[in-house]
């Protein structure tokens, strides 16, 4: 029987909660309305809980006295963590817990479950539109079933938290219903089954059971090419080093820049040093930002694409371990290189923004696009943007990550594009977290975003002017989208067969067919019919240009009055972004 909760015993709740959810995520990843490869409820919550993880395990916080310490550091470390807007939701439910336990030495079951009801209107109240059938009706259902129970004198703990989570589960059930959308795939709620995963964490920690072992936290020294193809090689470096800490740094702001330029990022630390895993396009820059925590001692990158194809061809995977080989033929050389080495490391500086910033009067208007593939990354360079952070379907970066980039310009309106509409509360976030005014244009596509850039006046009198005009802009781009089927589903009405071809109509399913230019010919019908202007085609890094420029000729004889545009985005998941205006 448990009747409180203390500091310490909230740290391990959370933390048994982060594993609950962390070891069964693909299970909530699985829950797509759609058989397209970007189910990524499950990792976002996991990633987002496991950022209060890294803080709850830090040395300054090993010994909890009291509860309100333990969930505001939680509720600090889940907001600026938070990806997607499950993992937002999430770090706003736990938001508000914190702020009724303020003062709070302990919790028994009345206190807590007013806190759980707490952190639901916090939830409610932040999002703009708020759903039933979503994580929202779940997280209400059960903290009210926690609060009739407390309310009617129940003291035990164990009992409120399984009571809620047999409420929370009742609710889960009946998100099918509620959902047209999730009807129409005949599945329950993914963030709803996450955060329920996470309670059955909570109540595990509540009655003494052991810690999970889940293999995320520790994460693998080397990427599982066995496991890859190289359309999943999102990045191309798997870059291993450890670093000697210069005394009392914190690698928050570390751990954000590495997640803003790659994935699969892991860091390991203990007192004295800090090991990072991290798959990059850039991994000199990851080093060269280590040197301001550390001194760097052992370092290894490989190449995964070239792994990959060895492994394709049946060799064997070239790797650092051949260095030995090597070695001597390389002695001669040795200073030239070290030279040349010297001479690339001081020509990219991933502060320059930052030590730029102490020098020059900040301007009046920056702009931070989130996109990924390096075509993307140029275009809207191209058009002014001022930093990029990488991330999109399948890839969400963090608050804290866009929270890095924003402070990076120096700039005192910073504009954010998300380019994804699970993005755009997590880019909301970052208004509270600096002193500079951020202002989200509400882009949900690439399409929108590039619009949004094009119609920037870089002399316009004021923010909200501008933010008004690229914000009207949004509304003239009608974006369409090929990707692939992941697995076999039936959806509304198509019958979807592992390994289709998809297209996409404003986020909808619009086709499914065996072959891509069959998709790609209704979507040009469908652009005709809406008497497009204008149509760039937008194609993926696993499409060649010659059969781009087939289908961008396509597109130029079914739609004669169109202008049509042809531009390598180098986006993974998507063959295709298409934009119609």
């Amino acid at each position: 029987m448990s009747e409180r909760i203390t500091g310490a015993l909230f740290k391990e709740m959370i933390l048994h909660g982060a594993a609950a959810i962390t070891a069964r995520k693909q299970e909530i990843n699985d829950l797509n309305v759609f058989p397209v490869p970007d189910g990524d409820t499950g990792t976002n919550m996991s990633m987002t809980i496991a950022a209060a993880v890294t803080e709850l395990r830090k040395a300054d916080y090993v010994d909890y006295v009291q509860i309100d310490q333990a969930a505001s550091v939680t509720a600090s470390a889940l907001l600026r963590g938070a990806r997607g807007n499950s993992g937002v939701i999430l770090s706003l439910l736990f938001r508000g817990m914190s702020k009724s336990l303020k003062g709070q030495e302990s919790a028994d079951a009345l206190i807590f479950a007013a806190a759980m009801q707490e952190g639901v209107s916090a939830a409610y109240k932040a999002v703009m539109k708020p759903a039933e059938g979503t994580v929202l009706t779940v997280s209400r259902l059960a903290a009210k079933r926690a609060a009739d129970l407390a309310e009617a004198g129940e003291k035990d703990l164990e009992v409120i938290f399984q009571e809620a989570l047999s409420a929370g589960y009742d609710a889960l059930a009946q998100t099918t219903e509620l959902n047209p959308v999730l009807k129409k795939a005949g599945v329950v709620d993914a963030g709803g089954k996450g955060y329920l995963f996470i309670l059955e964490g909570m109540l595990a920690a509540l009655r003494g059971e052991p810690l999970r072992d889940v293999s995320e936290y520790g994460g693998p020294d080397k990427a599982d090419f066995a496991a890859l193809t190289d359309e999943e090689i999102t990045f191309t470096f798997d870059t291993v080093f450890i670093v000697r800490k210069k005394p009392g740094v914190e690698l928050n702001r570390f751990r954000a820049y590495l997640s803003s330029i790659g994935d699969s990022l892991v860091i390991g630390e203990d007192d004295e040093a800090f090991k990072v895993h991290v798959h990059t396009d850039t991994p000199g820059d990851a080093l060269n930002e280590a040197r301001k925590y550390g001194v760097l001692e052992l370092a290894k990158i490989e190449n995964m694409r070239l792994q990959y194809d060895d492994m394709a061809a049946g060799r064997k995977p070239r790797s650092t371990d051949d260095l030995d080989a090597v070695e001597q033929e390389l002695e001669a050389m040795e200073e030239e290189q070290k030279q040349n080495k010297n001479n690339n490391i001081n020509n990219i500086n991933p502060g320059n923004n930052l030590n730029n910033n102490l020098n020059n009067p900040p301007k009046a208007y920056g702009f931070l696009a989130v996109c990924a593939g390096d075509g993307m990354s140029a275009i809207f360079r191209d058009l002014g943007a001022d930093a990029i952070v990488s991330g999109g379907q399948t890839m969400n970066p963090s608050t804290e990550s866009l929270l890095t980039a924003v402070e990076e310009i120096n700039a005192e309106n910073i504009f954010i594009l998300p380019n994804n509409g699970n993005i755009i509360m997590a880019a909301r976030q970052c208004a509270g977290l600096t002193s500079k005014n951020v202002i989200v244009i509400p882009s949900k596509t690439i399409p929108q975003g590039i619009t949004a850039m094009m119609n920037v006046d870089f002399d316009a009198p004021d923010a909200v002017s501008l933010e008004s005009a690229m914000t009207e802009s949004l509304s003239g781009v009608h974006t369409a989208a090929i990707t692939y089927a992941a697995r076999d589903s039936e959806f509304d009405g198509f019958q979807i067969h592992e390994g289709d071809y998809l297209a996409l109509d404003e986020g909808k399913l619009f086709g499914t067919d065996a072959s891509l230019h069959v998709l790609l010919e209704r979507v040009a019908k469908a652009a005709s019919q809406l008497k497009a202007s204008f149509i760039s085609l937008y194609y993926g890094d696993n499409v060649e240009e010659p059969a781009a420029l087939a289908a961008a000729k396509m597109f130029e004889h079914v739609c004669p009055d169109a202008e049509v545009a042809v531009l390598s985005g180098g986006q993974p998941v998507y063959y295709y972004i298409i934009s119609i205006e």
